[in-house]
């Protein structure tokens, strides 16, 4: 049941990889090509993901006002959330949709280059996904400590990109749960990519440094958008 359920995502992006290396004819070249092919498909995704967080940071002072005015009047409280969502053309669930679209290609990726086989009829990729790529003397085994340190140094420096441009008054179980996760993410990485297989934690290495590249360029987005929205507060005052 559990594959083929996978098999709904994972087989057209089996399609993909062999469709790939029938052109390249080189496994290891293969898989970073379609990581960049499979993330450049989703930033548009992680921008609308971001713009929407941006907004609800940009208006998150007057949520906080009508939090506090109507804190005794649950009733009260939602409909002038409502109002100000109305009014400032913000979609509380805008963050969410890009998100929830996401997870089921990323569980199609991690299923379908934990065992590509299963999820690829070509008889060339038989012998294609143990090619040795660089040091990797078998993509279809584990790589003990290059890849997965790498990966792991990678996923650290995306987790301390978002971070870093959250609001620094962040408080809470959620702040404190988030900076944990910074540093246990990462190590969780390199411990699952000592296991997995190298393709597997190859693909996450090449896709984190993508998502760092994106990450400069949607937090300059996110810097931008934040002044408009200053800029227009203090026009209204």
């Amino acid at each position: 049941m559990y594959y083929r359920i996978m098999g709904v995502v994972a087989g057209p992006l089996g399609w993909l990889l062999s469709f790939l290396y029938d052109f390249i004819q080189n496994y290891g070249i293969t898989l970073i090509l379609f990581t960049l092919v499979v993330r450049l498909c989703l930033y548009p995704l992680y921008a609308k993901q971001i713009k929407s967080t941006a907004g609800m940071a940009a208006i998150q002072p007057k949520m906080k006002e009508i939090q506090n005015r109507y804190a005794h009047d649950k009733e009260m409280l939602n409909m002038k959330m409502m109002e100000l969502y109305k009014e400032e053309k913000f979609n509380p669930m805008g963050g969410c949709l890009p998100m929830l679209i996401q997870m089921p290609i990323i569980f199609g990726l991690f299923a379908l280059l934990r065992n590509p086989l299963m999820y690829m009829k070509d008889p060339q990729m038989i012998v294609a996904v143990h090619e040795a790529f660089l040091w990797v003397s078998d993509l279809a085994q584990p790589d003990k400590w290059v890849l997965p340190v790498a990966a792991g140094l990678t996923t650290f420096i995306s987790f301390q990109q978002t971070q870093a441009q959250q609001s620094p008054d962040g408080q809470g179980q959620m702040a404190t749960m988030m900076k944990a996760m910074k540093y246990f993410f990462p190590v969780m990485i390199v411990w699952m990519g000592r296991t997995f297989p190298s393709g597997l934690t190859l693909y996450w290495f090449i896709g984190t440094g993508v998502q760092i590249l994106f990450n400069l360029r949607l937090n300059k987005l996110r810097a931008r958008m934040k002044a408009e929205a200053e800029l227009k507060q203090q026009r209204k005052l």
